[in-house]
């Protein structure tokens, strides 16, 4: 019932949204604003290389650690240990501070965990240093996105969303592929050395050329005031519903793409880390394109709604393709899982439903507790498919005495990534529409629906 009166009112709504496009923007030019954007986006495809790394190197930290899947699992997942707890506080924290200096310092620990994780010669010390990148991750894409919130007209924040996170899952392809050719010719050690002497430059560009938008006194979230927008947007029911959405749909890049993936397409198609990393590859860049199609067909057909159902049912058909389909080519597999990337990539519309859904001063903290239901994925869904893959192996070992899987062992683990999807669809069923309408509309709307049924 609100959904459709909520769909009804979008036309009557959009002439006054649109009349304050401008409010959230700042009198820059357009070049400028792309710049602070883009020293952002830099930070955030940074991280993202950081974030994906151990799907390249799956085979040397199990060897050089003498672990399995299970504890591969925990050691990947202590960067969402950190990355989940934080995105709530990073929310209210960057619309307290601004972005520039959150990212700066958020730079700074993902280079000391990266030299840390380098040295690293026991497990535990690994899993700290993972931890610690994992808190410097935390604020990435929030902030990128608040500085797109501040610079841009409030009828783009969608697209920059969506092109935001392209530029983060094109740090996934850099972190598949070509980290593993780096790994594999100067070793993983050395290879994250250099990651951290990136980090440096990165944190440099940071420091001299992004700026904070001046805030009006109206705009400023005062201390004393940090919690109200918490308090806000944790008592909308449709918060939740948007959270466990993204979480669930996370799970083909967190379990697929971000690790499991690489050492699947070893296995199944006999070939190298290099060459099965492109695997992962492939999703990102599918997932890239579709971050920026979605929110732009999503603009086209007047429904941010109809577009993440779409994404969910159309993610599980390419990816059992891959998973359970014998014989396929191996170019044909790339070809489905970029598709898979491709479809999946609309789901990023989280954020813009987010923040439509909420006051606009809150954005930050909205899109932190919505990125705290995604990555909770990267916390649990990596672990789960380890222990499921531990589960139903059969002890058999390589001479170095790492695990080895079969194919049928990968199968059953991945049935986790269709049976997510199908989850993402039923909970989207429930979250409303949004398209065209702020945080007073939705409101106002929603106080005309008790009317209307009150009236019933």
């Amino acid at each position: 019932m609100s959904s459709l009166n909520i769909k009804n009112g979008i036309q009557n709504k959009t002439s006054s949204g649109s009349s304050s496009a401008s409010a959230g923007s700042h009198k820059i030019s357009p070049a400028l604003a792309w710049v602070f954007w883009g020293c952002a986006a830099l930070f955030y495809l940074y991280e993202f290389i950081l974030r994906v790394s151990p799907n390249a190197i799956v085979n040397e930290l199990m060897r050089d650690f003498g672990i399995t899947s299970t504890s591969l699992g925990i050691l990947v997942s202590a960067y969402s240990c950190a990355y989940v707890p934080l995105q709530v506080p990073c929310g209210v924290i960057v619309d307290w501070l601004g972005a520039r200096r959150v990212i700066c310092l958020s730079t700074l620990l993902c280079i000391i965990g990266s030299f840390l994780f380098a040295e690293s010669e026991n497990f535990y010390l690994a899993v700290f240093a993972r931890f610690l990148i994992g808190a410097g991750s935390a604020c990435a894409y929030i902030s990128c996105v608040k500085v797109g919130s501040d610079w841009f007209a409030p009828e783009k924040f969608a697209v920059i969303a969506g092109i935001t996170m392209m530029m983060g899952t094109l740090g996934g392809i850099v972190g598949a592929k070509p980290f593993a050719a780096l790994a594999n010719m100067v070793g993983w050690r050395d290879a994250m050395i250099v990651a951290g002497f990136v980090g440096i430059g990165v944190l440099a560009i940071c420091l001299f050329v992004l700026k904070d938008r001046r805030r009006s006194r109206d705009e400023i979230v005062h201390s004393g005031n940090l919690f109200e927008g918490l308090k806000i947007i944790a008592s909308n029911p449709q918060s939740w519903l948007l959270a466990a959405y993204g979480g669930f749909m996370y799970v083909p890049l967190c379990a697929f793409a971000e690790l499991w993936g690489t050492p699947f397409m070893m296995n199944l198609y006999d070939v190298n880390n290099e060459t099965a990393a492109f695997a992962g590859t492939m999703v990102f860049l599918g997932f890239a394109l579709g971050s920026l199609l979605g929110p732009l067909f999503s603009n086209y057909i007047k429904s941010r709604r109809l577009v993440m159902l779409g994404s969910s049912v159309l993610t599980v058909i390419p990816f059992v393709g891959v998973i359970y389909i014998p014989d396929l080519p191996y170019n044909f597999s790339l070809l489905l899982l970029f598709l898979a990337g491709l479809v999946c990539g609309a789901q990023i519309l989280y954020f813009g439903v987010a923040k439509e859904m909420n006051p606009d001063k809150y954005s930050a903290t909205a899109i932190g507790f919505t990125n705290a239901g995604v990555m909770a994925s990267g916390l649990i869904f990596p672990t789960l498919l380890g222990y499921i893959l531990d589960s139903v192996w059969d002890g058999v070992v390589s001479a170095d005495g790492t695990p080895i899987y079969s194919v049928n062992d990968y199968q059953q683990a991945l049935l986790t990534v269709p049976v997510c999807m199908l989850v993402a669809f039923i909970i989207m069923l429930f979250v409303r529409e949004t398209y065209g309408l702020d945080y007073e509309e939705i409101i106002e709307t929603e106080e005309e629906n008790k009317d209307l049924l009150q009236n019933a």
